[in-house]
């Protein structure tokens, strides 16, 4: 119990460290979360687009792409 009270008068009592960081840190920091944030985004943006573009297909009247598994078997079928 001693040893805790001492490690914690301790750590209390030490004096604030000042030390320069630099503006690498802050312009990554900046970079990451502006790429999170572009992220989410686009992710909003993609499935909010999807019934759009449903009915932008259906609309025009286009199927939709044939996998290549399905062209590669009509295509030895024939």
């Amino acid at each position: 119990m001693i040893r805790l009270f001492t490690a914690a008068v301790l750590l209390l009592a030490a004096p604030l460290a000042f030390a320069y960081i630099g503006p690498g840190a802050g312009i990554s920091a900046v970079g990451s979360l502006l790429g999170l944030i572009a992220g989410i985004f686009l992710a909003l943006f993609a499935i909010l687009f999807w019934p759009v573009r449903f009915m932008w297909r259906k609309m025009r009247g286009k199927k939709a792409a044939v996998p290549a598994e399905d062209s590669a078997t009509e295509q030895t079928q024939e």
